[in-house]
């Protein structure tokens, strides 16, 4: 039984990388264990964590649910100074989604339900 998830990426500076991921999920890290590390529950227990080490090429891209993603592409642009980046969608698939890098090439994405009455389930944890 899977009870637990962690994704991992690394950055080559931890203090950038800790202030740029902190950029990126509006808040600071849940937990900091030692030197090099920081992490973020994202929903219960899943986590996130931050290393400093060598990032591995093209991994991700990890994935974030979010309620709007126009408005959370003009913040990330506008916060983290990202290029701009399109929005895709296909009409077969019930979401929208974007991707993009941080500054050490790991990929991440956002994605949005276009059901008002599905983004509202996820809410609810239903």
């Amino acid at each position: 039984m899977i009870y637990e998830v962690t994704f991992q990426v690394r950055v080559t500076d931890i203090v950038k990388g800790k202030w740029w991921y902190e950029t990126l999920l509006d808040r600071e890290p849940d937990f900091i264990p030692h030197e090099g590390f920081a992490e973020w529950q994202l929903i219960p227990r899943c986590w996130l964590q931050v290393a400093e080490g060598i990032p591995a090429e093209s991994s991700g891209p990890l994935r974030l649910g979010v309620m709007n993603i126009e408005a959370e592409r003009e913040r990330l642009e506008k916060d983290l100074h990202l290029d701009p980046f399109e929005i895709d969608e296909r009409p077969e698939v019930p979401v929208r989604w974007a991707t993009f890098s941080d500054p050490w090439g790991n990929r991440i994405g956002l994605f949005e339900y276009l059901s008002e009455a599905e983004k509202e389930s996820k809410l609810s944890g239903e």
